[in-house]
């Protein structure tokens, strides 16, 4: 019979759970493993849960309840996990592991930040999870990285060993934002009027779009509408606004500098990938879009990007893939 383990990926709308079979596998090569070994998935309405606890107990009674207990667990969560208390940044949830681990009754809980849960997904995306941008080939054995605006910026790599797969969790969304012509560089210098310091999450994510769109705005001596990042693009596609039609292309060349830049850093010759729930939404403009030509364009280091793949992920539950990873990963080499 098989065994499985606890898996989440918990955000500050929705806290979705599903079970991961356990395998035993070779370190050195990893489980395979797709979303479709994944059972008893759900995504519960977190706002309905007073404590992280009760949303567990919910899951484990109800989806989950056919299914023997789990003793082990792996969840993902969108904020920092270095320490015993955990306290969400766009929820209400604080909680200290070891007590949440006593109360649920698990052997081993472990959470980990949802951009290396992203990380560790990619290995085990197939075709159909990911779409590809542009031109490039990965270099088996070589880091990945992946990155994508949504609420914020998120940038995690994976590297290789004999021992298994590494995760680099990083901040590097929080970089500071480096313009790369006239347009942008008045961009940056309406941001410093709002903000202290620009990095670059202030232009890569919903609240960023909105930002480069009210920069445009004021560049052209424009009065801006009050619109969301999702009006915007949609405005976009429409041609219906052209300030919203800059927008969203100084949107996706900025995304392409960034992740050019993201690549050189990490070495990611195994690919580049782009996650979060905004590109998703317009992939075949994203596909023709300056992205892939900035994402190049590194003058002399343009002979190494060039030669990187790009990928959007669009697969649907690739927080829970990369939990499943960890977890397996976690209880083969202890």
């Amino acid at each position: 019979m098989a065994q499985y383990g606890l898996i989440a990926d918990i955000g500050g709308t929705n806290a979705r759970f599903a079970l991961a079979p356990l395998l035993s596998f070779d370190p050195a090569e990893g489980p395979q493993l797709a979303e479709q070994d994944l059972v008893a998935v759900a995504a519960l309405n977190g706002a309905e849960y007073d404590t992280i606890a009760d949303a567990i107990r919910a899951y484990l009674t109800g989806p989950a309840a056919d299914y023997e207990r789990p003793e082990h667990a792996v969840m993902a969560i969108a904020c920092p996990t270095d320490k015993d208390r955990i306290t969400m940044t766009n929820h209400t949830w604080s909680f200290s592991v070891q007590e949440l681990q006593s109360d649920i009754g698990l052997t081993s809980l472990k959470f980990i930040n949802d951009y290396n849960a992203l990380a560790n997904a990619i290995p085990h995306l197939g075709s159909d999870g990911v779409v590809k941008v542009g031109p490039g080939e990965a270099v088996p054995g070589w880091p990945m990285a992946v990155t994508g605006p949504g609420t914020g910026l998120g940038l995690a790599g994976l590297a290789f060993s004999s021992a298994g797969p590494v995760t680099l969790e990083t901040e590097g969304g929080h970089a500071h934002f480096a313009p790369t012509d006239a347009v942008e560089i008045d961009i940056l210098k309406f941001l410093l009027t709002k903000y202290e310091r620009v990095s670059v999450e202030r232009l890569l994510s919903g609240m960023g779009l909105e930002n480069i769109y009210q920069a445009l705005c004021d560049r052209q001596e424009v009065a801006p509408q009050s619109l969301k990042a999702a009006d915007i693009s949609q405005r976009a596609l429409d041609r219906a606004d052209p300030q919203c039609e800059e927008a969203l292309a100084r949107f996706c060349a900025i995304l392409g500098s960034y992740a050019g830049d993201a690549a050189l850093m990490l070495g990611a010759k195994g690919g580049l990938y782009i996650a979060g729930g905004i590109v998703p939404r317009f992939l075949d403009y994203f596909q023709s879009s300056q992205f892939r030509a900035r994402f190049e364009a590194k003058a002399r280091l343009r002979g190494f990007v060039e030669h990187v793949p790009t990928y959007v992920v669009v697969s649907k539950q690739p927080g829970l893939l990369g939990a499943a990873a960890v977890l397996n990963h976690r209880l083969n080499t202890h």
